[in-house]
């Protein structure tokens, strides 16, 4: 059993931490997220500024069987599967 919990920007996902007593993993979601949280940010006039790093944030943590390393890859393969859904929350859908 591991627990994770998901750091994010507002509601955008960009870190996944696991840890399951023998290891501890974190695993970084694809580069579009961090575009996408920098143009988030700079529509809303953020970027650059103390308000910008307000915005990070970690979700609850949660338990999940498996083995942290698994857990880990399972949860970003997930979050990356629903990048549109995060990408037209944060900049309105894509035309």
């Amino acid at each position: 059993m591991a627990r994770y919990q998901i750091l994010y920007w507002k509601d955008i996902p960009s870190l996944v931490e696991a840890s399951d007593g023998a290891e501890s993993v974190k695993l970084q979601l694809s580069e579009r997220f961090q575009m996408l949280i920098d143009a988030v940010a700079m529509r809303l006039g953020l970027a650059g500024t103390d308000a910008y790093l307000d915005q990070w944030e970690h979700g609850d943590e949660q338990d999940r069987p498996g083995p942290a390393r698994e857990v880990a890859r399972a949860i970003v393969e997930d979050l990356e599967a629903r990048f549109a859904e995060f990408r037209d929350r944060g900049l309105g859908p894509a035309g």
